[in-house]
């Protein structure tokens, strides 16, 4: 045993010495490596220090002549020879058969003549709908007596007039916000004799009553319409540009009848043939009271009265806001009396300037205008037809155009 021990301390002796010793030479190997590298990363670290140097100013014998360059000269525009701007033509597209009661309309569906068919449902005669389609022609076919589909009828001595009007509307497209088209309005009429020439058999005549026949005798030609800036013929275009003045005529024409005054009552603008329609604009009520010049500091006013059976009165040209087409449809309501009748609450032609003054000169019978002068009793009135009035803004120079046949 103690022999074992021994053999063990003597092996262990001689590790631990060995250990030692490979130690020391690692420890005396990395001295050397090291004092041999020292001067190497000496000479690195000086090269990697900046040398100092001389700066000199650099200077020009002669100034700089550089500018700036100067921006393109703007070419003049350049146009092809004989250039012109083209003018819509009338696009043929709507057919009228007025018969002995009833009209027929036509309409195809291309009805701007640009090779796009609207919808049906855009059409209408006057706020009906169309009663049939030929779906091979492409047209819609409108059918009404003549009293009906909003007709307006106009009296002429020797003839009288069914006029209708077609509507075109188109719906908006997509989520509503955008169209493709423009609305369009389109006059037609119906013209027809009051006076035949009875020269054979075919027609029966039939008997007419006394009472008839006073009726007919005691009826009125009153009319409207819008007169020349000198007031000396009725005006050729309806046109006019914000700013002018539009005259009317109010007239009654004698007849059978004693002398008579004419008196407008009241006169209502709309977008469309329908006095009852929004927006509308009342510019003259009350029983003759012109409210415009009042509302809106214009001067529209009644002229002084020359003649009983003629009344003039101008307005000063305007549009609705949020109108883009500049249509306007005038309809007034007139009214006669005997000329002998005084001026009153009921009767009068009163203009607001500085206060209300009467077109007779009659001033007391327009003390009234502001509150409610009433409504006259036991006169014979009618109420006039529309007047189209189409207002331009300056510049404005093209319009589109549909014809008839």
């Amino acid at each position: 045993m103690r022999f074992a021990v021994g053999l063990f301390g003597l092996f262990w002796a001689v590790f631990k010495a060995a250990v030692t010793a490979q130690l020391g030479n690692e420890k005396m190997l990395s001295g050397a490596v090291h004092s041999r590298m020292q001067p190497q990363r000496r000479s690195q670290l000086e090269a990697s220090q900046p040398q100092a140097f001389h700066q000199e100013k650099q200077t020009f014998s002669e100034p700089l002549t550089w500018r700036y360059p100067n921006p393109p000269a703007e070419e003049e525009p350049r146009f092809p020879p004989n250039y012109e701007i083209k003018v819509p033509t009338p696009a043929d597209s709507v057919n009228v058969l007025c018969g002995e009661n009833t009209v027929r309309v036509e309409a195809k569906k291309d009805l701007m003549g640009i090779g796009k068919p609207v919808l049906a449902s855009d059409v209408t005669l006057g706020g009906c709908t169309a009663t049939g389609e030929d779906s091979e022609a492409q047209v819609l076919i409108f059918e009404s007596e003549l009293h009906g589909c909003g007709s307006q009828l106009q009296m002429f001595e020797d003839t009288f007039i069914y006029m209708f009007t077609l509507f075109y509307t188109p719906s908006p497209l997509g989520d509503g916000s955008i169209t493709r088209g423009r609305e369009l309005s389109i006059n037609i009429q119906c013209h027809y004799q009051r006076k035949h020439a009875v020269s054979s058999g075919q027609l029966k005549p039939e008997w007419i009553s006394y009472i008839d026949g006073k009726e007919a005798e005691d009826s009125l030609s009153l009319s409207l319409q819008l007169m020349s800036d000198d007031w000396q013929f009725p005006r050729p275009v309806p046109e006019f540009l914000l700013g002018d003045m539009m005259k009317f005529e109010a007239s009654v024409k004698q007849l059978h009848h004693p002398p008579l005054r004419v008196n407008v009552d009241s006169c209502v603008a709309t977008v469309v043939p329908n006095a009852d329609a929004i927006p509308r604009y009342g510019f003259l009520f009350n029983s003759g009271c012109l409210f415009d010049s009042k509302l809106t500091g214009s001067s529209s006013r009644f002229l002084p009265r020359t003649h009983d059976d003629k009344l003039q009165f101008e307005v000063e040209a305007f549009r609705f806001e949020q109108d883009e087409g500049g249509m306007l449809y005038i309809s007034c309501s007139l009214r006669a009396v005997a000329a002998t009748a005084p001026i009153s609450a009921t009767d009068k032609a009163c203009s607001f300037s500085n206060g209300w003054r009467e077109a007779s000169g009659n001033h007391r019978a327009c003390s009234c205008c502001d509150t409610d002068c009433g409504q006259a009793d036991g006169i014979i009135s009618k109420t006039g037809r529309f007047l189209k009035v189409k207002i331009l803004i300056s510049g404005e120079l093209f319009k589109t155009a549909v014809g008839l046949k």
